[in-house]
């Protein structure tokens, strides 16, 4: 009984020492676990089972084993040279080269007592090994017991390898006391090396899961915005289901910022709200004082009901900019503010929201959605044909006064026949498109108050997959054949006496071209009679992996578009390709483009090339190219790369350029060092700070460089090189 009540408490320390100086991405750099004990043996919980070379025993009195004694209980095992049982005193003590080791640990050391009367554990003068996790140290004495739970004297902990201890820590005294949540630690030192680094006289540390209020890792960082950062989050865990973390912010350009956020969780219920506030910013002219909120939440309300809020302010333009956020970042334009209800079956899903912006610079007034109440009906009518409805109801404001407003009512009733097996894919559909307008504050405008436009749309989409066995570089494969087309009809109104209140123009990539759809929203929606004809092309390997994919498209107009803001000046779309390459197991290609086949030039464009020779050894370069984006052209070129320079040490680099203006756009550079038990990682970044100016401009012209060193287990690799995996959108 006593080596297995010893065994449930062992050692609780190590693994809650381990969290509390995050070594669970040091471990699987370079971690060989021991090997545990074998404990294949016949006894039950509370029996010992003694091996040894010679005994002497002595009746209800001691028994004394000399010489490779093995003392084997169910769970824990312990070797040494001699081991003396007093029976009266149910102690046992054993001596010279004694070993103790279960599932988590290995202990070395010259003594070992054991009373089965009180279930407590002595040991003297050990060096331990963790079994599962990468940790070590030494501990004068080493005290388990049931009732007063784990005492370390004198002890130290690192888990850098034996030959090679960069760090370690090192405590007068550490306790864990049984049904406590914290142990405590007293008269504890950081050292590098041989060298003292930080000493605390006491502190506690979680040793469960359950959350404890205390003191988190602070964050530093250095920038020419706010100069040099120092956070320091303070965690309070108010109840099981709610807590409040409040992070003051030091800065040394602006100033002391406070930032809070309160998280709730109930069973149908979860949320969080967010406040930061800077007082009197030191680095602005007025000395403003600035601040951003958020509340999000989502809930359930019965069996069918659902809440969602999602609420975003904040104090200027230029907030986000200068001190950072966790929820946005500097190219944002609009922030939301969505509260919502929601109802929903398994046939209808109806949704009532307020839907409003927060907008950034000087960019054009959102229109608001306030209210906006949606309502989808779906249900079967027999013989694999189905019956839809998708119904709305707007009421749509401006944050300019003088900009019309607008009530909008939309209805589209359809029936459709969808079809699919694995060859093939049908679908035939009729829908009826009505809107009704009633639009306000329309003076000196091209509108009408009252609108009421009906449209007919009928549309047929057919797609055919064929396979057949091919060759792809000499190795066996499978190709596939994939044509798709699709007519589409949709009826003329004039539209141009209707205002746009959430409608913008989309742009044809090639699943775009199957979207039937030019606009997004309902205030323009185009008339059409086309055809879209598309392939798609693949080679699989005999690992059914896709080597090569290859998609072309082209919509074909019948008929000249009469809906002015749809019109275009060619009888075709351009034509939409898609190209996915994996070259080898190294090489990877993929490329979007649209190709005017009128005048065969590149409307659109991008391209990915990325090597990767290894896991740490990565090269990509990508290009985006606009010919016409709001009457500018976007031509920009990024190049990301990581590469070992030498046992241990990596670099980072990214570095993006606009070819059209010749400017290097942002640079970032890291190396970070990689030991088994500690990382160092140096960065440097230079970027456009995109600030807006009094009038609401953002600045293209204006850098911000900053230069970060991080002491962690911080993965440099995945933060300094894998942003870049959105290679469409450089700056």
């Amino acid at each position: 009984m006593y080596l297995s009540s010893i065994q449930n408490k062992q050692f609780i320390f190590i693994s809650l020492l381990l969290m509390s100086i995050g070594l669970a991405d040091a471990q699987e750099v370079c971690f060989v676990p021991l090997a545990g004990p074998n404990f294949e043996n016949s006894l039950f919980e509370g029996q010992i089972q003694v091996k040894s070379e010679d005994s002497e025993i002595s009746q209800d009195t001691f028994a004394r084993f000399k010489g490779s004694v093995e003392i084997d209980s169910f769970n824990a095992k312990i070797k040494a040279d001699e081991a003396l049982l007093n029976r009266q005193t149910q102690t046992l003590n054993a001596t010279g080269n004694v070993s103790f080791q279960d599932d988590n640990i290995t202990v070395y050391s010259q003594s070992v007592q054991l009373n089965r009367v009180s279930n407590e554990l002595l040991i003297k003068n050990s060096i331990y090994q963790l079994n599962k996790v990468q940790g070590h140290g030494k501990a004068e004495k080493i005290g388990l017991g049931e009732k007063a739970g784990i005492n370390l004297i004198e002890s130290s902990f690192t888990s850098c390898p034996v030959d090679n201890e960069v760090w370690r820590i090192q405590a007068s005294n550490i306790k864990i006391t049984p049904d406590q949540s914290r142990g405590v630690i007293k008269h504890a030192r950081f050292y590098i090396k041989d060298i003292p680094l930080l000493y605390l006289p006491y502190f506690s540390f979680p040793v469960n899961e359950q959350k404890q209020s205390g003191i988190l890792y602070p964050s530093i960082s250095n920038n020419s915005s706010t100069g040099m950062s120092v956070e320091q989050p303070i965690y309070w865990n108010i109840a099981p289901n709610y807590d409040l973390t409040f992070s003051p912010r030091l800065m040394t350009e602006r100033g002391l910022q406070l930032k809070t956020e309160f998280r709730y969780l109930t069973e149908n219920q979860s949320g969080q709200a967010n406040i930061e506030y800077l007082s009197n910013d030191r680095d602005l002219d007025d000395n403003a004082s600035r601040y951003f909120y958020r509340l999000v939440h989502s809930g359930q309300i019965g069996d069918n009901w659902r809440v969602n809020v999602d609420i975003n302010g904040l104090s200027d333009d230029n907030y986000i900019v200068d001190l950072g956020s966790d929820y946005y970042n500097r190219a944002d334009t609009h922030l939301y503010k969505t509260l919502g209800v929601s109802y929903f079956t398994q046939d209808l899903d109806v949704t009532a929201q307020f839907r409003d912006f927060e907008v950034l610079g000087d960019h054009p007034d959102s229109y608001r959605a306030l209210p906006e109440v949606r309502l989808n009906y779906l249900t079967p009518l027999g013989l694999g044909a189905e019956f839809a409805v998708n119904s709305e109801l707007a009421y749509f404001e401006s944050g300019e006064l003088n900009n019309p407003t607008a009530t909008r009512f939309h209805i589209a009733p359809t029936v459709r026949y969808p079809y699919r097996n694995e060859w093939s894919e049908f679908l035939a559909e009729a829908t009826v498109l009505h809107t009704q307008y009633i639009q306000e504050n329309i003076q000196n405008l091209a509108l009408k108050k009252n609108v009421t436009r009906t449209l007919s749309q009928a549309k047929i989409y057919g797609s055919l997959a064929f396979e057949r066995p091919a060759h792809w570089f000499g190795a066996q494969a499978t190709q596939t054949f994939e044509p798709k087309i699709q007519y589409l009809y949709t009826s003329f109104e004039d539209q141009s006496n209707i205002g746009l209140y959430d409608t913008t123009r989309l742009f044809n990539d090639f699943s775009g071209l199957f979207r039937g759809q030019e606009f997004t929203g309902l205030d323009r929606i185009s008339d059409n009679n086309q055809i879209t004809i598309g392939m798609t092309s693949r080679f699989i390997d005999k690992n059914n992996q896709e080597r090569f994919k290859l998609s072309l498209g082209q919509i074909f107009y019948l008929k000249d578009n009469q809906v002015v803001d749809a019109s275009k000046d060619d009888d075709r779309s351009a034509l939409a390709a898609e190209l996915d390459w994996k070259i080898g197991s190294k090489w990877y290609v993929n490329t979007q483009a649209q190709v005017s086949t009128i005048t065969d030039k590149i409307e659109r464009s991008s391209l990915s090339i990325e090597y990767q020779l290894g896991k740490n050894k990565v090269l990509q370069i990508n290009h985006r190219y606009v010919r016409d984006l709001s009457s500018e052209e976007i031509n920009q070129v990024g190049i990301t790369a990581s590469w070992p320079m030498a046992k241990n040490w990596q670099w980072v680099g990214r570095w993006y350029h606009d070819l059209e203006l010749n400017r290097t756009v942002e640079s970032y550079t890291g190396v970070q060092y990689e030991s088994c038990c500690w990382n160092i990682s140096f960065v440097a970044q230079r970027n456009l700070s995109n600030r807006f100016d009094v009038n609401g401009s953002q600045s293209t012209n204006e850098f911000e460089s900053s230069f970060r060193v991080y002491f962690t287990t911080r993965n440099l690799l995945r933060e300094g090189l894998f942003g870049y995996r959105r290679p469409y959108l450089l700056n």
